[in-house]
C-alpha cells in the first residue's frame, strides 16, 4: 500500500465530514510537498480565500462607490463656488453695487461710498475744520514740582464745571496730580503733563471735536507769601497791563507799559504805597487847647467825601479853637454833617475826624493858629519785588516782608492760556452750507462720508462717486476662474485615460451639467427699455475656448466696459430686476446643487446607500457563512493533521509484518 493510499484512508475513518480532500492538496497547504505534517492555519485561510471570492467583488464595488463619491464632490463643491460667484453679481449690495470716490484734490477732501449709492459729481469747499479745544498752563520746573496755593475751575460750553485746588495738601500739588484729578472730572476733557528742555507743562484737550465740545479755565488769583511769575524769554518784555496788589497795608494797582522789563516793574512794586483812608486829621501847631483864640475871619471846611456834605466855620472875634468844636458837633447833631464827625484837642493838637471807613472826609483851613490839617501819610505794601533770571529767561519774585503776611496778586497760582477754541467744520457741499462738529462727516451726500483734511480756501473740490471697477473687475475673473474649475472637472470624467474613461462617465447627470454650462455661454441680455452696449459676455472680453470650452478674459476689454459703460455692465448681470444672466445661469446650476433635491445630492445619497447596503451584505456573509466555514474546516484540517502524525508509527509496523525492515517501500 502506497503512502497517500494509507493517509486516505485514514481520513475517511476518523472524519465524519461529507467533503473529501486530495492529500496531496492538504500536504502541499501544509508544507509545500508531499510530506507528513499539516499547517491548519495555512490550511484553512487558503480554502476560505476562495470562498471570499464574492465578497472581493462586493468590496470592488465599494471601490468604485468610493472613487464616484469623491469625484462627485468635487465637482460639487466646484459648482457650487460657481454658484456663489453668480449669486454675488445678482444682489443688490454685492461687487456691482460697490462704489468708489475720486477726489479732485485728496489735500483737502477724501471720501468713501457706501454700496448702491447714486453715481455722480458733487462739489465740496472747506471753507474751515472742526477742531478741539485746547489750553496750556504756565511753565512750572518740572512735572512733579510744587504749585502754588491757589485753584483753577474748569467749565464746558455745556454749563458743567469742576474746580481743582493746588498747592501742598491739596489733591493738584503738582501738574501730574493736577492731570490726575482733571481726567477723573469726567468733563470731557484730557489733561497730559508735557515736560521738554525748559519744564513742564499741563496741556488740557477737550476729547471731541465741535464747538459743543469747547471749555474754559479761569483761575484764582494767587494767595500767599511768595510769588513766582512766568518766564519771558531772555530779551523780550512785558505788554500793557496792570498788576493788582493787595497786601495787610491795603490795596494798589500798579500799570504797566509795552517794553517795560520785569526789573521795572519791580522797581515800581518796591516804591508803591498804600495811601491811607483821610478819616482823621490833625493840626500842625502844638500846644493847642480849647480856649485857645482862633484868628477873626480864618475859615476851616469840612467834607463829608462819601455823602459830599459840607461845613464851614468863620471864626468872629474872640472865638476859640473849643467854639469850633462846638459849632462841629453841633452840625453832625443837626444833620449838617454825619454823626460821627467831631473835633477835639488831643495831646495840644486839633483833631478833626470821621466820615465813612472807605472814604473819610477832606478838612482844609487857613488859620495860622491851626496850620496845616494833614491827612494820614501812605505806607508801604510791605512786599519786596525781585528780578532775576535763569536759563528759560527772566522772572519776577514777590515776597511778603516778614514771611508770614500773605498778600495777593492778580495773577493766579498757575495760569493757563488757550491754544484752540473748539469748533465746527464748515463746508459747502452742492451749495448748501453744511456745519459739523466732526472732521468725518456723513449725510452731507446720500451714502458718502465725507473726510475733511484741509481748508480749500473757497475753491471747491470735485468729489466723482462712480462704480469700483477694481472689485467689479476681480468678481467677474473668479466667476471666469470658477466656470472653468467646475468644467474642467466635468470633462475630465470623460476623458480617456488609455483604456477607460472616468468612474462618472455613465452618470447622465454628468452629461446634463456639462451641456447647462456650456448653453450658460449663449445669453443675450435684452433691456425692458432702452439700449444696451453690454449684450453678451463676449462684450465683456469673455470667450470660450472651441475645444476645451473654458473660458479666458480679455482685461483690456473689461476695463474698458468697466469704465466707460459700468452701468450696462450690472445690467448684463443683474438685469432690469435681479433677473439678467447671473440669475438665469444660476437657476440653471441649483438644479444640481440644491440641497433638498439636487441632482448631486440624489446621486450622492444612492451612492451612500449602495455602500452601506454592500457594508451590511459582507457583515452578513462573514458572520452567516464564513464564520461556520472556518469551523468546520478547522476541524477536519485538525483531524488530517492528527492521522498523518501516526502514519509513520503505522508504515513502520507494516514494513516490520512484510519483513521490509530497512527497506525502501516502492
Amino acid at each position: 500500500m502506497s503512502s497517500t493510499s494509507s493517509v486516505n484512508s485514514l481520513l475517511s475513518s476518523t472524519t465524519s465530514s461529507t467533503s473529501t480532500y486530495d492529500i496531496s492538496s492538504i500536504l502541499t497547504a501544509s508544507s509545500g510537498s508531499s510530506t507528513s505534517g499539516i499547517d491548519v492555519n495555512a490550511a484553512v485561510s487558503s480554502a476560505l480565500y476562495a470562498l471570499r471570492a464574492p465578497e472581493r467583488a462586493w468590496q470592488d464595488d465599494q471601490t468604485t462607490l468610493t472613487s464616484q463619491t469623491n469625484a462627485l464632490t468635487s465637482i460639487q463643491t466646484a459648482t457650487e463656488a460657481l454658484a456663489s460667484d453668480l449669486q454675488s453679481l445678482n444682489t443688490l449690495n454685492g461687487p456691482l453695487a460697490a462704489r468708489t470716490v475720486s477726489s479732485s484734490n485728496s489735500n483737502y477732501v477724501t471720501a468713501t461710498a457706501a454700496v448702491g449709492t447714486t453715481m455722480g459729481t458733487h462739489s465740496v469747499a472747506v471753507n474751515s475744520l472742526a477742531t478741539t479745544g485746547s489750553w496750556y498752563s504756565d511753565l512750572e520746573t518740572s512735572a512733579i514740582s510744587t504749585l502754588p496755593a491757589s485753584s483753577l475751575t474748569l467749565t464746558t460750553k455745556a454749563g458743567a464745571s469742576a474746580t481743582f485746588k493746588t498747592g501742598t495738601g491739596n489733591a493738584g500739588d503738582t501738574l501730574n496730580d493736577l492731570a490726575t484729578a482733571i481726567n477723573k472730572s469726567d468733563l470731557g476733557v484730557t489733561a497730559t503733563v508735557i515736560s521738554d528742555s525748559a519744564g513742564a507743562r499741563l496741556a488740557i484737550v477737550s476729547k471731541t471735536s465741535g464747538s459743543a465740545a469747547d471749555f474754559s479755565i479761569t483761575s484764582a488769583d494767587f494767595s500767599g507769601t511768595s510769588w513766582k511769575s512766568p518766564d519771558i524769554p531772555t530779551g523780550s518784555t512785558l505788554g500793557v497791563n496792570t498788576v493788582t496788589l493787595t497786601s495787610a497795608a491795603g490795596t494798589v494797582n500798579i500799570a504797566t507799559t509795552s517794553g517795560e522789563t520785569y526789573a521795572e516793574l519791580a522797581t515800581a512794586i518796591n516804591n508803591a504805597t498804600i495811601p491811607q483812608v483821610p478819616t482823621s486829621y490833625t493840626s500842625t501847631q502844638g500846644s493847642l487847647a480849647a480856649d485857645t483864640p482862633l484868628t477873626a475871619g480864618s475859615v476851616t471846611s469840612i467834607t463829608d467825601i462819601a455823602t459830599g456834605k459840607t461845613f464851614s466855620f468863620t471864626a468872629s472875634s474872640g472865638d476859640t479853637i473849643g467854639d469850633l468844636n462846638n459849632a462841629i458837633a453841633a452840625a453832625a447833631s443837626a444833620g449838617t454833617l454825619p454823626a460821627n464827625i467831631a473835633g477835639a484837642i488831643s495831646n495840644g493838637n486839633e483833631v478833626i475826624s470821621g466820615g465813612s471807613a472807605d472814604k473819610g472826609i477832606s478838612v482844609s483851613t487857613n488859620d495860622s493858629v491851626l496850620g496845616a490839617m494833614n491827612a494820614p501819610a501812605s505806607i508801604p505794601l510791605g512786599l519786596t519785588a525781585t528780578a532775576g533770571s535763569d536759563s528759560n529767561g527772566t522772572f519776577l519774585t514777590i515776597t511778603s516782608n516778614d514771611g508770614v503776611t500773605p498778600f495777593t496778586i492778580n495773577e493766579p497760582g498757575i495760569g493757563f492760556t488757550q491754544a484752540v477754541a473748539a469748533a465746527d467744520a464748515s463746508i459747502t457741499v452742492d451749495g448748501v452750507p453744511i456745519q459739523s462738529a466732526s472732521n468725518i462727516i456723513t449725510g452731507a451726500i446720500p451714502g458718502v462720508t465725507l473726510d475733511l483734511l484741509g481748508k480749500s480756501y473757497g475753491s471747491p473740490v470735485s468729489l466723482t462717486v462712480a462704480s469700483d471697477a477694481t472689485q467689479v473687475s476681480a468678481a467677474i475673473n473668479q466667476f471666469v476662474t470658477d466656470y472653468n474649475s467646475a468644467l474642467e472637472l466635468v470633462n475630465s470624467q470623460f476623458t480617456f485615460n488609455g483604456t477607460s474613461q472616468g468612474v462618472l462617465a455613465s452618470d447622465p447627470n454628468l452629461r446634463n451639467l456639462q451641456s447647462t454650462l456650456e448653453q450658460t455661454l449663449n445669453y443675450v441680455n435684452s433691456p425692458s427699455t432702452g439700449t444696451t452696449t453690454i449684450k453678451m459676455l463676449s462684450n465683456l472680453g469673455i470667450t470660450a475656448d472651441k475645444d476645451s470650452g473654458t473660458l479666458s478674459v480679455n482685461s483690456s476689454t473689461l476695463n474698458a466696459a468697466l469704465i466707460n459703460n459700468s452701468a450696462d455692465v450690472q445690467n448684463f448681470f443683474e438685469g432690469d430686476a435681479l433677473n439678467g444672466f447671473a440669475n438665469k445661469a444660476y437657476n440653471s446650476l441649483n438644479a444640481f446643487i440644491s440641497p433638498s433635491n439636487g441632482a448631486f445630492k440624489v446621486d450622492l445619497s444612492s451612492f451612500a446607500t449602495q455602500n452601506t447596503d454592500l457594508t451590511k451584505q459582507i457583515s452578513n456573509f462573514e458572520t452567516n457563512y464564513i464564520a461556520s466555514q472556518k469551523t468546520v474546516l478547522t476541524a477536519e484540517y485538525s483531524a488530517a493533521e492528527t492521522a498523518l502524525q501516526g502514519l509513520s508509527q503505522k508504515m513502520a509496523q507494516i514494513n516490520a509484518l512484510l519483513g521490509l525492515t530497512g527497506k525502501s517501500n516502492g
